[in-house]
């Protein structure tokens, strides 16, 4: 999951380069902490947010492919 969600952000931003991805396990749901360049962030958010929803969406329906939950957080 964390590689799938580095591959989409970094096809969103101009500075792949800047794109770190980091997954932290807890009891239920694993959390992605998406962090990229700042002049990035926009790009991964979307108007209102609509970007990072469709990933979201993705991260869900892949989720339950594998029968666990994941989280993404999106850190400046």
């Amino acid at each position: 999951m964390k590689e799938l969600v580095e591959a989409i952000a970094k096809a969103l931003v101009d500075k792949p380069e800047d794109v770190q991805v980091k997954a932290v396990e807890g009891d239920q749901t694993t959390v992605l902490e998406l962090r990229t360049h700042p002049d990035d962030l926009g790009k991964v958010i979307g108007r209102q947010g609509r970007t990072a929803k469709a990933i979201r969406t993705i991260l869900g329906a892949a989720g339950m492919k594998i029968k666990k939950r994941f989280s993404l957080e999106i850190l400046e």
